[in-house]
């Protein structure tokens, strides 16, 4: 054990005992972990190929080129831009309350927030439904005022929020906690008041984490299909994203849901 202290003290010196070959990078992972971690990245990436292969290259603009196919992408890349800037602004001030304040019932709280990560999708659009449907809790009386929000593109936008806003919170709250207050404390010591604070030193300091989780939430909402189906239904041009579109083309014309499962890949490859 002696020997094993005085060789690691020399390695941390800079000098190499004789015999001893240090790496540049140094992983501290043994290497049978590469098995596993290679299988797991064939698991994600076999399917993958294998939707590929089956694309009909030569029909493959045709067949994402209908009205139907645009109308859905189009659709589905403004909600997932709306949802995205709801999650901002709900979510940072969430993951500032649960990072940086403590109150009793914190963590229930928590757990709420972050329920929509382990509810099945179809759940959240039937919670979501019998909320602003016409006989919800709140939908009866928006109903009165003439707003209906089910079925419609404002309820996709609300499902993709439901089930995308707990990836930005949990996210930023990590960040957040990571990179303690430190810096914040200073300022405060320094006369700079609570919004000072957050505006010139909180949220410039988390700032590419903060990006990291808006594309995490965009990414969630641009895939969103349970409780978009459920609570907003599949109508073309008004609430059928693209998701849902290939849901439907699996049955009538499955080489164009194959090409635009491919499109939707491409997609989100892109945004993260």
């Amino acid at each position: 054990m002696t020997s094993l202290t005085a060789r690691s003290a020399q390695v941390t010196l800079g000098r190499a005992p004789a015999g001893v070959r240090v790496p540049r990078v140094y992983s501290g992972l043994p290497r049978w972990l590469v098995l596993p971690a290679a299988a797991g990245a064939a698991l994600v990436l076999f399917p993958l190929v294998a939707m590929g292969a089956r694309v009909d290259w030569a029909k493959f603009g045709q067949l994402i080129a209908s009205e139907g196919s645009l109308a859905a992408l189009a659709l589905s890349l403004q909600t997932s831009a709306t949802t995205t800037v709801v999650c901002l602004v709900l979510g940072v001030p969430m993951a500032l309350v649960l990072a940086r304040t403590q109150f009793r019932g914190q963590q229930l709280l928590r757990s709420l927030v972050l329920l929509p990560l382990v509810l099945p999708p179809v759940v959240g659009g039937i919670a979501l439904l019998y909320t602003f449907g016409r006989q919800g809790l709140l939908g009866s009386s928006l109903e009165l005022l003439g707003i209906q929000v089910a079925f419609s593109t404002v309820a996709v936008v609300l499902a993709q929020t439901f089930v995308a806003l707990p990836f930005l919170v949990l996210s930023l709250e990590g960040t957040l906690r990571t990179f303690g207050q430190r810096y914040e404390l200073v300022a405060a010591t320094l006369g700079a008041g609570p919004s000072v604070v957050l505006a010139k030193v909180t949220l410039p300091l988390v700032l590419p984490g903060l990006a990291s989780a808006a594309v995490l939430s965009f990414a969630r909402a641009l895939g969103e299909f349970g409780a978009t189906i459920t609570f907003a239904g599949s109508l073309q041009g008004v609430t059928r994203t693209l998701p849902l579109e290939i849901f439907l083309q699996r049955v009538d014309d499955p080489d164009a849901a194959i090409a635009l499962s491919l499109v939707l890949v491409v997609v989100a490859v892109v945004v993260t």
